[in-house]
């Protein structure tokens, strides 16, 4: 399991460490195929939300694994793939997990795209559904991240007007253009602050000094969600803003939800990237953690994937 003791950067505070798997009564044990290394499996890994992750602490958020033990009434689930989500950390070789919260994946769907179902889609849909895009222009900032390619995707089946994204890597210019999403670089402030003042709805993933920016030239009855801090910088203002501010954390949507919600949300998640392209990725085996994870903190890095398919060794 790739474990952390204390908080800081993510090379540094990693390691591999291996364990015997204590009997879990009750549980599903799986076998982890793949984990995604997205920006919210290394932002906690530095300490952004201490207040809330108890150490020592398996890192990852999501992947997906396959059922290699079950209680009696999940027997069924032997052998099939589920994502063993909200509960231990994803990039270890086993793991155990709710069986009411492990979610089955449709033998139509690859590893690759299972893997990736859940932090990323979930939290756009959530946030598309929570404050509506019909008729409006939308503005991502960080929006060469996977979760900005669903609000911008997903946005225009929703019936947004336009949708423009901030960039940070030019490598990402032709993914947004695929997708229909208007590129500004994050370097070309004088059209981020017209488009500030032009958009009806902001999705910010950054955070710090081009948030604030943005949040201070809205005009009123717009509104700006902040989703991520990918800077690492909260937004500081110097007055009051225009817009209506709000905050979205995708497990604060989930601490209310239902097994059964849960399960019916990915019943429409599944249906969307069966209609969706996704992102190029590239593999590493579980040997070449840090190498992924380096990439990963690369901002005109491709995404990432680690197979646990193989040992895990430093």
């Amino acid at each position: 399991a790739l474990t952390y003791r204390a908080f800081g950067q993510p090379l540094e505070t990693l390691n591999m460490e291996t364990a015997d798997v204590p009997r879990c009564e009750g549980k599903l044990r799986v076998r982890m195929l793949c984990a995604p290394v997205n920006p919210s499996d290394l932002i906690p890994i530095s300490g952004a939300y201490s207040h809330r992750i108890k150490l020592p602490a398996v890192a990852g958020y999501e992947g997906v694994g396959r059922v290699i033990e079950a209680p009696r009434q999940y027997a069924s689930l032997i052998g099939k793939r589920v994502l063993p989500l909200r509960g231990e950390g994803t990039w270890q070789t086993v793991l155990d997990c709710d069986a009411a919260l492990a979610v089955p994946v449709p033998d139509t769907i690859s590893d690759a795209v299972a893997a990736r179902a859940y932090i990323n889609p979930l939290a756009a849909l959530t946030m598309l559904k929570t404050w509506p895009v019909e008729g409006k222009r939308v503005l991502l900032s960080g929006a060469g991240s996977n979760c900005a390619d669903y609000l911008g995707a997903w946005a225009y089946q929703h019936g947004a007007r336009e949708v423009v994204g901030i960039y940070r890597s030019e490598s990402r210019v032709a993914r947004l253009e695929q997708l229909g999403i208007k590129p500004i670089s994050i370097h070309n402030m004088p059209k981020i602050s017209r488009m500030a003042r032009e958009s009806d709805v902001v999705f910010d993933a950054l955070g710090g000094p081009v948030a604030a920016n943005i949040l201070q030239l809205m005009a009123p009855g717009t509104t700006f969600i902040a989703y991520g801090l990918l800077t690492g910088q909260a937004i500081q203002l110097d007055s009051k803003p225009c817009a209506r501010y709000r905050r979205f954390h995708l497990r604060d949507s989930l601490a209310s939800m239902s097994g059964e919600t849960w399960q019916h949300k990915f019943s429409a998640i599944w249906r969307l990237l069966d209609q969706s392209a996704m992102p190029d990725y590239q593999v590493f085996s579980g040997q070449e953690w840090r190498q992924a994870v380096e990439m990963a903190l690369s901002p005109s890095g491709p995404k990432v994937l680690l197979d646990f398919t193989l040992p895990l060794h430093d």
